[in-house]
């Protein structure tokens, strides 16, 4: 037997649907979706060693042994030394001030996967070279040691505040880097750790050299 329903019973029914419709479209948008604690670890421990690293590279270096270039067409210790500091502060701006601003886009994390690690073990490679950008190239941007020192020190300091307090949805807001095609905001800061790794391996190279001073 098939029950009627009143029309009071009716009303009230389609009263409701429409007020559960008014809600769903009056929602706030989701929340971001923040790093997690493995990620947000993984990459300050990245970021602890390759700060140390560096650092030990270039310590306790006399001004000449700072200076030496190996040839006419190759970096000194100060000259990388210098590219790793401006690349820090250049990278984590263009996170911040372009790759998060863009739209989130997460159906592109599919193209990202696996890229994390890849990063990782690639990046600090030395057997493929690359020439770096004309802004980012050494012109003597700190007078001493110590100034590029404390710039490195102050830019690796904010790098590292952020990765450990940010709400921001990394993982959903991308862009694209000439090697390693499409990365989202997260794999781009890798790259600050990464990069610094690589050009350190660059100044031990310049002190391996049979020419480098002895003090």
């Amino acid at each position: 037997m098939q029950v009627k329903k009143s029309p009071v019973i009716l009303a009230l029914t389609m009263s409701c649907l429409a007020v559960v419709s008014a809600l769903a479209q009056n929602a706030p948008p989701a929340a971001p979706t923040t790093l997690t604690a493995e990620e947000r670890e993984s990459a300050l421990k990245q970021f602890q060693t390759t700060h140390d690293n560096f650092l030990k590279s270039i310590s306790g270096l006399s001004q000449k042994q700072w200076t030496f270039k190996p040839a006419p067409d190759r970096w000194s210790v100060a000259e990388v030394a210098e590219h790793i500091a401006v690349s820090e502060s250049t990278i984590l701006g263009l996170v911040q001030q372009k790759i998060m601003l863009s739209p989130a886009a997460p159906e592109k994390r599919e193209q990202v996967k696996g890229k994390d690690q890849l990063i990782i073990e690639k990046l600090p490679d030395r057997s493929h070279k690359a020439q770096a950008p004309e802004f980012l190239r050494p012109t003597g941007r700190w007078a001493t040691q110590a100034e590029l020192t404390k710039a490195f020190e102050d830019s690796r300091k904010t790098t590292m505040d952020y990765v450990r307090t940010t709400n921001d949805d990394l993982r959903d807001h991308f862009f694209d880097h000439p090697v390693f095609g499409t990365l989202d905001g997260y794999q781009w800061l890798l790259l600050i750790s990464g990069h610094s790794a690589r050009h350190t391996e660059q100044i031990e190279e310049v002190k391996a050299d049979p020419n480098f001073p002895k003090e």
